[in-house]
């Protein structure tokens, strides 16, 4: 007689049931459920890999504007939907603006298309950057914020698509820019404006309460223009 093994000759090994130990026939097969352990595991799996997304999606932000060299390397979202890179207004003054519709100082787009219109056969480009990051005053879309610029201001310099301007899902241009010039001139709140040199370097900023058309936006503007008007 062959001695016992301790293994059904029906199974694998390591894999079947004892000798002696056989299943029922009738025996239902087990239905375990997750336990709530298992379940909250898994919840936390799942949000600790946003968190890690979000955070990797940052730090790819702040990477790329740190590896900046001038404002030539960004790009916005024109707000007619396409590419709007800073880089075709090489050789000429920019002033990039944070704007919104519904703002107290909304009325300063008036100034800043007066500006666009007095410098642009000199060199000057106006950039608005509608953005709702402050008191939630922009919270039309691309259309409905083109169309109160340009029937209420008439208003036909450069706009891009609605920007996060603030905080650290800020557009990399304006984290490179508070970088640059230091968190006193990072955007306060609506129309904060950035003057950016014909070398893409930034040259100054001026606070919200700073009308476009001041003896102070002005001058800085004329320094950085020759003195007649640049052919086209």
């Amino acid at each position: 007689m062959r001695p016992a093994t301790g293994l059904s000759h029906h199974d694998p090994i390591g894999a079947g049931p004892r000798i002696g130990h056989r299943r029922r026939k009738d025996a239902k097969p087990s239905n375990r459920r997750a336990t709530p352990m298992t379940v909250r595991t898994r919840l936390r799996t799942v949000a600790m890999a946003a968190v890690f997304s979000v955070m990797g999606a940052a730090s790819a932000m702040a990477a790329s504007s740190t590896a900046a060299s001038n404002a030539y390397d960004f790009t916005f979202q024109g707000i007619d939907g396409k590419p709007l890179p800073l880089s075709q207004f090489k050789g000429k003054a920019v002033l990039v603006v944070n704007t919104a519709s519904q703002c107290g100082f909304t009325p300063q787009y008036k100034g800043l298309e007066a500006l666009w219109q007095r410098y642009r056969d000199r060199g000057l480009v106006v950039v608005g950057v509608p953005s709702d990051d402050f008191g939630g005053q922009e919270p039309g879309n691309a259309t409905q914020i083109k169309d109160f610029c340009e029937v209420n201001y008439r208003v036909d310099f450069p706009l891009t698509d609605k920007t996060v301007v603030s905080g650290d899902g800020a557009h990399p241009f304006y984290r490179w820019a508070a970088d640059e010039l230091g968190f006193l001139a990072k955007p306060r709140w609506n129309f904060h404006k950035y003057l950016i040199g014909p070398d893409g370097k930034l040259v100054s900023w001026f606070s919200t309460m700073t009308d476009p058309e001041s003896d102070k936006v002005r001058e800085a503007i004329e320094k950085l223009l020759p003195e007649k008007a640049t052919k086209s």
